[in-house]
């Protein structure tokens, strides 16, 4: 059971379901508990806020948990008297008083002492360590396996594990069947094939292995959901091709299975419940859920709404796409996707393809301007009564304007100071010069590509 240690004084309360032995059915055939009137006590205590019960605007809220106003409310990076380190660093021994800053025991009275601050980060900041899940901003990589030099049907510049340590906290890929094998293929397999999907997990488990303190979200595209064999009958794709990948890697034991497979905003746990059960993975699914035979694996379009997909219009609408039909009340009480990744359409051989439009793609990714992500999320907030999105999906993440623009634009949107360091590695600094060249020749492989597909048939 790893990292046990930082729960033993709570086992009799959480429900775990940890390990590596344990059979499937086990697993899927009950819920994660936990008890939303727990006292953290020495777990994760911020200084006495007003936590809003419905999601209400954080940029403009200053009486929320998310407040820079806060003296105590830092990471362990810029606070001098932290006595934790970021979870990018924290050891696997690591106590549990040490994870607290104090040392009283959880459960006993705290009217003779003052309640100890948090200082660890839970996501980046320790102010989400108290908020619910469906209260935060995450920015998120629109398919991020899709990361390969000089092919036009990349979407990111860096692999999964950079993606993770720069601060993506959702992952978003597109998975296509191939031989009774799930791989991350981007429209068609011929085009850009990143491998099987259970070495991908394999890389994010490990990850979540090495950073106990971090939360992340993974939507499964399911590209062969109506998948037809070569007779022409229907072999669909559902959501119990998934379970052995996501077992196989060894996410399944970190993956949480909410109460209700249609969560509302006020239905989910806090991040620091999440993390005190280390059940830190929402795997949500677009197409062919099955609820009943994989419960934790739930369908994307029950619990979240997006805007337009694919877009090739700047404007960036912040209306309902997905799914269709449902009442503003509804999606209110949702959590909801802006998908901000601007597309430009070729044509060969009467085929259509969206690639990213690199040519604007530092304007998209802004922080303010026409087009860009930062005015997307104002006009957001404005539309939905002053509640920003949720996920924040994007190409190509660390550039903008500044490179790494994206995450400032979360930060504003969750109401708290932006962590001010160099983003995600050491990308060109000409966008036009680098990345833009890339495309080109990129793009004249990947046609070449399609006409030989046109050719075979």
């Amino acid at each position: 059971m790893k990292n046990i240690i930082y729960y033993l004084p709570l086992i009799t309360t959480y429900a775990f379901a940890q390990s590596s032995s344990q059979s499937i059915s086990t697993v899927t055939g009950s819920a994660n508990t936990y008890t939303s009137g727990l006292d953290y006590g020495s777990i994760f205590t911020l200084p006495p806020t007003i936590t809003p019960s419905s999601y209400t605007s954080l940029r403009s809220s200053g009486a929320t948990s998310g407040s820079s106003g806060s003296s105590n409310a830092t990471t362990s990076s810029g606070s001098s008297n932290s006595t934790v380190t970021t979870s990018s660093s924290t050891s696997a021994s690591r106590t549990l008083s040490q994870i607290s800053g104090g040392t009283r025991t959880p459960g006993t009275s705290a009217a003779a002492a003052p309640r100890p601050s948090n200082t660890q980060a839970c996501n980046g900041y320790p102010e989400f360590c108290t908020r619910k899940y469906s209260n935060i901003t995450e920015v998120a990589a629109h398919n991020s396996p899709f990361a390969r030099e000089r092919n036009a049907q990349s979407n990111q510049q860096y692999g999964v594990i950079q993606q993770l340590d720069d601060g993506i906290r959702v992952l978003q890929g597109q998975a296509h069947m191939i031989n009774n094998t799930l791989y991350y293929c981007h429209t068609s397999c011929d085009l850009l094939n990143t491998g099987p999907v259970e070495d991908y997990l394999r890389d994010v488990a490990a990850w979540l292995d090495r950073n106990p303190f971090e939360v992340i979200t993974i939507i499964f595209g399911n590209y062969d959901w109506k998948l037809t064999d070569a007779s022409g009958d229907a072999k669909l794709v559902t959501a119990e091709n998934f379970v052995a990948p996501i077992r196989d890697s060894g996410l399944l034991e970190y993956v949480y299975q909410p109460p209700s497979n249609a969560m509302r905003l006020s239905d989910w746990p806090t991040l620091g419940e999440m993390i005190i059960m280390n059940k830190r993975v929402v795997t949500f699914i677009d197409y062919n859920f099955n609820t009943n035979a994989v419960p934790w694996l739930l369908w994307e379009f029950y619990n979240v709404w997006e805007t337009p997909f694919s877009p090739t219009n700047v404007s960036f609408p912040c209306t309902v796409q997905r799914p269709d039909g449902i009442s503003r009340d509804q999606a209110k009480s949702m959590l909801y996707m802006a998908n901000h990744n601007l597309n430009t359409q070729v044509t060969i051989a009467g085929m259509n393809i969206l690639i990213p439009n690199v040519a604007q793609l530092r304007e998209t990714n802004g922080e303010e301007g026409n087009g860009s992500l930062g005015k997307m999320v104002k006009d957001c907030e404005d539309m939905w009564d002053g509640r920003p999105p949720n996920f924040l999906l994007v190409d190509y993440y660390n550039y903008g304007i500044p490179n790494g623009s994206v995450f400032r634009v979360a930060a504003e949107a969750n109401n708290v100071p932006f962590n001010d360091r160099p983003c995600c590695g050491t990308p060109s600094s000409s966008l036009a010069s680098g990345l833009e060249r890339s495309m080109v020749t990129a793009l004249t492989g990947t046609l070449a590509a399609v006409a030989m597909a046109m050719f075979m048939l």
